[in-house]
């Protein structure tokens, strides 16, 4: 008499998994090896990655900057917001 604790279905899922696991240790060894083999090359990729995203930071703050320049020199008596109007609503308990 065979007792089946798991299904063909999680068996299938298992065998999956594990596939995948397998895939991702042999790419994670492939990368190893050509760190190792071309370490020159890598570095200089992973400097122009940081260059890159450097660039893309400053862009950004510049562009923050000039955002905010424009409402800190607004004139204070006229306030910040034209044609806003502020309504007040009482509400009367009866």
């Amino acid at each position: 008499m065979v007792f089946r604790f798991y299904s063909n279905t999680l068996s299938q899922a298992s065998r999956a998994f594990a596939a995948g696991i397998f895939i991702t240790g042999m790419v994670l060894i492939g990368f190893g090896f050509l760190i190792y083999l071309l370490p020159k090359l890598f570095a200089l990729l992973a400097a122009i990655v940081f260059w890159t995203i450097g660039i893309g930071c400053g862009v950004v703050a510049v562009k923050i900057f000039l955002s905010s320049r424009d409402h800190v020199n607004a004139d204070s008596s006229e306030g910040y917001r034209e044609n806003v109007h502020i309504r007040i609503e009482e509400h009367h308990e009866q």
